[in-house]
């Protein structure tokens, strides 16, 4: 029996959970910038850059499930064995719920630093620091994804 079932459920999860939080994060900051838009469009750059940063999970967790399609397959590599299917589901939980909730948390940072820029536009850098700051959890997430996608092929059970 072969584990192509579950890596392509793992590549569903990484990018669907990831993109989901990212979905939430970033129309979370988007609703709030067309609030501070409608009273100032000169502040358009600045709300992109703010309202994008919750975006990256979703990036993360299709970086990792396309990984995951070439090794398994889908698109390219071997068809994996059970424990490697397995294993692929093992490696996109990590970005899978990591991106998730980690896009949830940036997009109500970036709601807050969204409003703090509204009050003052000298606020912008501090804004991002803070907005950031949550992205190192994400990326700590992907790492882990990643190094174990890369691994997985070298199991042979």
């Amino acid at each position: 029996m072969n584990g192509i079932v579950f890596a392509i459920l793992a590549a569903s999860i990484a990018t669907v959970l990831s993109g989901i939080g990212s979905a939430k994060g970033v129309g979370g900051a988007a609703q709030t910038a067309m609030g501070v838009l409608s009273e100032d469009s000169s502040m358009f750059g600045k709300m992109l850059v703010l309202t994008l940063l919750p975006g990256t999970q979703g990036l993360y967790g299709f970086i990792v499930g396309f990984l995951i399609m070439i090794n398994c397959g889908v698109l390219g590599g071997e068809v994996p064995s059970l424990m490697q299917g397995l294993g692929y589901v093992a490696a996109s939980l990590a970005i899978g719920f990591g991106g998730m909730i980690s896009g949830f948390a940036q997009g109500k940072a970036s709601v807050a630093g969204i409003s703090m820029c509204a009050k003052d536009e000298s606020n912008f850098s501090k804004a991002m620091v803070s907005i950031t700051l949550v992205e190192i959890y994400a990326l700590l997430a992907f790492i882990v994804s990643l190094l174990m996608v890369i691994s997985i092929p070298a199991i042979k059970m």
